[in-house]
């Protein structure tokens, strides 16, 4: 059986206002200071959600969460 990732997000903004969303072992997490976590989560969409209860504008990495990734 498949393990279900762990998501986090980046406290800080993109250029754009979006706080993206990251898988732990993405390329592209931020650093641990500049994070807050999600949790384990199916997919990118929960983490979303999960990250929308904190912050208003959110994306998903387009190179971990693709799915979720929508500008």
């Amino acid at each position: 059986m498949r393990s279900m990732p762990d998501y986090c997000v980046n406290d800080k903004a993109q250029p754009n206002g979006d706080h993206e969303v990251h898988t732990l072992n993405c390329a592209y997490v931020p650093s641990f200071v500049n994070r807050t976590a999600l949790g384990t989560h199916v997919t990118c969409f929960g983490a979303l959600n999960s990250a929308r209860r904190i912050l208003a504008q959110v994306d998903g990495c387009v190179h971990c969460s693709p799915a979720c990734h929508t500008r």
